[in-house]
């Protein structure tokens, strides 16, 4: 507890005096005061270089870019309590889906836990990788949308993945098992002249909330599935050649077919703190989010779609997208041409579409069917579990890449008009070649 205290105190310090290189001569780095004060561990002084490093030029880079983006920074900038400021940045998120600027703000919110790094043991490095790497999906988005447009916006993330990257360094380090402390020197805060009283520690932040747990049987959940296939079948007339997938041939239900499946990846432990005495505190209610679906810009935005059928969009456009969120229980159909759709905390969820120019990527879902019925390049699938892909004939070159998810399947037509289900690997070997690492599916039998 008074690790946790001194630590505080000492990021308090450090984002004072980083706020104070952020208004001084442009922010241009090297501003600050880096200077080595006597008594300071090797460690600290990395800490304060990391801090007027990559860390100003970050701040540097989101004020000139201006507009969300600034905003966004100014919120990340406080951080103290550590725990209260990821929420708030992750908070600013959500209130902004429709930013132009989505994309830089998901790329923080979702890595900034990262911070919570010092509570993490024995192995916070691999920890901040994880989030580093939760921000490059979202930074590659950035650069494929603005990298021949205006290269400030490559920079910014140049400059915000870097931050993650000598932390990284910092922590194998100095800290490779955990949070160092020097024990024979000065404490943080006799180092920075804070004389307040002892505080409490910082609660966890908030992180993605954890799938619902099923509490339904076999049958309910078969009945489940057929349910949803039968909201796909309503009206078009479009899947009338679907094949009923019966439980003995479910890879989830069948472990005999499991044969190129294995255990869910897990990632490390979240940044937590001990829970204060007396008793939890109830959590107030979640606010319902009423249910959109327009045409916003060149973005279709459907969210909080819930037990709704019939969700069909029309005179769709070449330059256009979709954002599916939060929509669950229910069936979408996108007709005609469409550059991209993503699929974002969606349950239950039946997709329809024609064509797709770009890629259709599947996220933090859950029990998701997707037919094609044109022509689709790419599909992603990411920390999703559940995933159902009908494939066209005029789809069979598609792409299928997945990361991080469980239970997905490929069903591809057959002559008959019937489709044969194929599962997608989950585990893999790796071997070390001589040369190079080698890796292959792993084929476990029963």
């Amino acid at each position: 507890m008074a690790d946790m205290q001194n630590l505080v105190e000492r990021l308090e310090k450090a984002v004072g005096r980083l706020e104070a290189v952020s208004h001084s001569s442009g922010m241009h780095g090297g501003c600050g005061d880096s200077s080595p004060k006597g008594g300071l561990a090797p460690y600290v002084e990395v800490f304060d270089s990391l801090l007027a490093g990559p860390a100003a030029d970050y701040l540097r880079i989101s004020k000139e870019i201006g507009g969300d983006v600034q905003k966004h920074n100014k919120l990340s900038s406080l951080l103290a309590p550590i725990s209260e400021q990821i929420q708030e940045v992750q908070a600013f998120r959500e209130k902004n889906r429709g930013s132009k600027l989505f994309n830089h703000l998901s790329a923080v919110s979702e890595s900034i836990p990262a911070l919570g790094w010092v509570a993490v043991a024995p192995k916070p490095g691999p920890y901040v990788k994880e989030m580093h790497d939760a921000a490059m999906f979202y930074t590659n988005r950035v650069l494929k949308e603005f990298k021949d447009v205006n290269k400030k916006h490559v920079d910014w993330v140049k400059a915000y993945l870097a931050i993650w990257t000598e932390l990284q360094a910092y922590i194998k380090e100095y800290h490779t098992t955990g949070l160092a402390w020097n024990k024979t020197g000065p404490t943080a805060k006799e180092l920075s002249g804070i004389s307040s009283g002892p505080s409490a520690p910082p609660p966890p932040p908030p992180g993605p909330p954890p799938p619902p747990i099923s509490t339904s049987s076999s049958c309910d959940e078969s009945a489940s599935r057929s349910a949803l296939f039968a909201q796909i079948n309503q009206g078009e007339g479009i899947t009338h050649a679907l094949k009923h997938v019966s439980d003995d041939m479910k890879t989830h239900k069948n472990p005999a077919l499991k044969s190129q499946s294995g255990p869910v990846r897990s990632g490390p432990k979240p940044f937590t703190a001990p829970k204060p005495a007396g008793g939890a505190t109830p959590k107030p209610a979640t606010k319902k989010e009423p249910p959109v679906l327009e045409l916003e810009g060149k973005k279709w935005r459907v969210e909080n779609q819930e037990n709704v059928s019939n969700l069909v969009i029309n005179d769709t456009e070449l330059k256009q997208v979709a954002y599916i969120y939060k929509c669950v229980s229910s069936t979408l159909h996108i007709r005609g041409k469409i550059n991209s759709i993503t699929l974002d905390n969606c349950k239950k969820l039946g997709l329809v579409f024609d064509d797709v120019v770009g890629i259709v990527e599947i996220i933090n879902s859950r029990d998701i069917k997707v037919q094609v019925m044109g022509k689709v390049p790419t599909i992603s699938i990411n920390k999703t579990d559940g995933c159902h892909i009908y494939l066209s004939k005029n789809s069979l070159d598609c792409e299928i890449v997945s990361a991080k998810s469980s239970e997905m399947n490929v069903l591809i037509p057959t002559e008959s008009g019937d489709f044969n289900e194929f599962p997608v690997p989950e585990q893999f070997k790796t071997l070390w070649n001589g040369q190079k690492l080698v890796t292959t599916v792993t084929e476990i039998a029963g």
